[in-house]
């Protein structure tokens, strides 16, 4: 489990390297939730939201991290929300946009804490 928060911690931190904006790590455990963490962050474009999911694909790829799934839509359409699941964690990566409309600290707001 320590290494799930150690995980948790670099992805956040990875994604403030690379100017992800207000990355938060939400804690789920004791919500009994599918997953033990959720770290989110917002990109200014879907270049950035490109560039953030290759940084974090990249990231699992070095320590050996398995993507269980990623969202992704064709190149045709708008993307706004990107999901990479591994596992334990999985990381949203949304536009300003998309993130004030689901507003996923409020809904999981018990793991906020």
């Amino acid at each position: 489990m320590e290494d799930t928060l150690s995980e948790t911690e670099a992805l956040g931190d990875l994604l403030r390297d690379h100017r992800g904006a207000d990355v938060v790590a939400l804690d789920l455990r004791e919500m009994g939730a599918w997953t033990d963490f959720f770290v989110i962050a917002t990109a200014s474009s879907d270049a950035h939201l490109d560039g953030l999911e290759r940084h974090v694909r990249e990231f699992c790829r070095e320590r050996g991290m398995g993507i269980l799934r990623r969202s992704h839509r064709p190149r045709l359409e708008r993307d706004e929300w990107r999901i990479i699941d591994l596992g334990s964690i999985v990381i949203h990566l949304m536009t300003e946009k998309a993130r004030a409309f689901y507003d996923l600290e409020r809904l999981y707001s018990v793991g906020a804490g």
